[in-house]
């Protein structure tokens, strides 16, 4: 069953009774065997998540009936709701500028089949990067980006992604500030990594700054990327302790480390169809 197509539904509503007896009975009836079900009620905005899903085979809808029929369900719980299929393969495109140690750790996860995706395209700033690319297979482009040329250049991006039909866009230690209106093209589709010190160390060299402070922790987060910079919503964190033992350099290391897991994290979840955004928070299903 493993190996089995499944379906999934990821679903949010105003909490009240009788959401799971009616999903579940909406599978029962048309023949769905549910293999995972998670559920979680945000009792302050009393709002109700939930993560279903089921085998398709001996499912008697289609795949393309599931959500005409489920809207029935939909409407009358005010449901948000997403329709994903396991055998779907996304296609996801990296833009890196000059750092290559996390582009290195998702192409080696790609590599030995622990993400669930394809990676057709690298977008960069800079051209540092073009070998790691071209080693895997990749098509790499360079599109340099200033104040003065970012409209034009941020729309070369699209059309690239739409070229290659782009579904996950990954900031892998991308050096860009993209723009607004390129992020509300993408909602919930641009994964971003940066070290957890911000705010409070800002600029090219955090780390550098965090060791004059004697920072005793180091850590990355990853989140969705919107047109409030490094606001949007955090998909993964982590950290690590340190002391006045650790160099800067040591500091360094730490940190890239760090961004590598919680990068592969956040996509790893995103790309199983984990994750509900709800206002500026996330779900994240186990």
């Amino acid at each position: 069953m493993k190996n089995e197509a499944s379906a999934i539904l990821l679903i949010s509503c105003p909490d009240r009774q009788g959401i799971v007896c009616s999903v579940t009975d909406f599978l029962m009836r048309h023949n769905g065997n549910i293999i995972n079900l998670e559920q979680h009620t945000d009792t302050e905005e009393q709002v109700f998540f939930m993560r279903v899903e089921w085998v398709l085979a001996g499912f008697s809808l289609s795949r393309d009936q599931i959500g005409e029929k489920f809207s029935l369900i939909a409407d009358r719980f005010e449901m948000r709701y997403e329709l994903h299929f396991s055998d779907y393969i996304p296609r996801v495109a990296i833009f890196v500028s000059k750092f290559p140690h996390c582009i290195y750790d998702l192409l080696a996860r790609q590599n030995s089949g622990d993400l669930n995706a394809e990676i057709p395209l690298v977008i960069s700033n800079h051209p540092d990067l073009e070998p790691v690319a071209r080693m895997h297979g990749i098509d790499f482009r360079c599109v340099p980006v200033t104040k003065e040329n970012k409209p034009e250049q941020e729309a070369l991006q699209r059309e690239l992604l739409n070229q290659y039909s782009i579904d996950v866009i990954v900031l892998a230690r991308y050096m860009q500030v993209l723009s607004d209106e390129f992020c509300r093209s993408y909602p919930n589709r641009i994964i971003n990594i940066h070290h957890s010190f911000l705010p409070a160390f800002v600029g090219a060299k955090p780390y550098h700054s965090a060791h004059q402070r004697g920072v005793k922790i180091v850590g990355a987060t990853s989140h969705y990327v919107t047109g409030d910079l490094d606001e949007g919503p955090i998909i993964e964190q982590e950290v690590m302790r340190v002391s006045h033992r650790d160099s800067v350099e040591s500091l360094v290391r730490k940190g890239r480390d760090l961004e590598k897991l919680v990068l592969a994290r956040a996509v790893w979840v995103h790309l199983q169809n984990k994750v509900l955004v709800y206002k500026n928070r996330t779900v994240v299903f186990s």
